[in-house]
């Protein structure tokens, strides 16, 4: 059994804590660590049977029966705390992104050389039913040559502001999952990154310097186009479509639905809307990311979301901001690293 510790108890760590006791037969959580745990957390903790419960992260890295982290706290403490777990020998789980920091994201990765560390990304998307589904069928050359990939991603309601201003900008919080599915879905590298972005949903977000809206093209290493649209609010529900078209043919997903049910009158004829939330939509992506970490570590194989998996989508967002300052395509060369 791998004895897991979460650090960071927020949204995100309360679904991994719970996925991993519900779903996970080979791992459970041991301990868990936020430096806001109060009364009603510990009281969670204690009745999913975790009963380590901190303050302090490192009382989780001290712990010599600890095997692996899950690190879900605030992005600005990714990198260093992947840092302090690859020395402290376990084996790390980090959300999204390793940092909004280049260099950062180069330390974590001297870190681990050497090392025989399991360390994966957070990239859920990859494990959703759907984009599985054309992932597999690309890969199997159902589409022949990939020509062409398109992808929507539109949340059903923009963030609050405060947390705009520290998000480091919808390209890095939000695009930076549209940019994982495309490499995910070509198995190919970005090489170019023209972005055009506006605010059509909240002036206030265009006042703390950042877009609500946006389209985004690339090309490929392997020759194919991709294009990405983008918006902070879609009033239907969380609108997440994919296509991949190519020399033999394409494959699409479309949204999911509370049900397929279709109602046919003479006033016309209606469906569901998207699923609302991305809970809703991904909450099963994220069990099966963690069980896959789970295995890659007691197989001792290769995790299935790597470092520089999550090194190209910073990349690629870093890109587009150029891109869309100095209104201009970039090469993903021109971003130093």
């Amino acid at each position: 059994m791998l004895n897991i510790g979460i650090i960071g108890a927020g949204r995100i760590g309360k679904v991994h804590a719970e996925s991993i006791t519900y779903h996970i037969k080979d791992a459970q959580v041991a301990a868990i660590a936020d430096p806001l745990m109060n009364e009603a957390t510990t009281s969670w903790a204690n009745n999913l049977g975790i009963n380590k419960v901190y303050h302090d992260y490192k009382e989780i890295l001290k712990d010599d029966s600890i095997d692996a982290v899950l690190i879900c706290s605030s992005t600005d403490t990714h990198a260093d705390i992947s840092i302090e777990a690859i020395k402290a020998n376990k084996h790390v789980f980090c959300e999204k992104p390793i940092s909004q920091d280049l260099a950062k994201i180069k330390e974590v990765m001297e870190a681990l050389k050497g090392s025989n560390v399991k360390f994966q990304v957070g990239f859920n998307r990859r494990f959703d039913h759907n984009f599985e589904a054309v992932h597999n069928a690309v890969a199997a050359g159902k589409v022949g040559d990939v020509h062409i990939v398109k992808i929507t991603s539109r949340d059903p309601a923009a963030p609050p502001i405060e947390y705009v201003k520290v998000s480091g900008g919808m390209f890095l919080d939000m695009t930076i999952h549209d940019f994982d599915m495309v490499r995910y879905l070509t198995a190919s590298d970005v090489v170019e990154v023209y972005a055009n972005g506006t605010c059509l949903v909240n002036p206030a977000i265009k006042d703390a310097g950042d877009v609500d809206t946006a389209i985004i093209t690339m090309k490929l290493a392997n020759g194919a186009l991709a294009v990405i649209d983008n918006s902070r609010k879609a009033d239907y529900g969380y609108d997440q479509r994919a296509e991949v078209f190519g020399s033999k043919g394409q494959v699409a997903v479309t949204n999911d639905a509370s049900s397929t049910a279709v109602i046919s009158t003479s006033e016309g004829v209606t469906g569901e809307k998207p699923l609302y939330f991305f809970l809703e939509r991904y909450m099963a992506s994220f069990s099966k990311e963690v069980s896959l970490f789970v295995q890659a570590i007691i197989k001792n194989t290769e995790v299935p979301v790597n470092i520089n998996d999550g090194l190209q989508p910073v990349l690629i967002a870093k890109a587009a901001k150029k891109s869309l300052d100095e209104g201009r395509p970039v090469l993903l060369s021109e971003i130093a690293f």
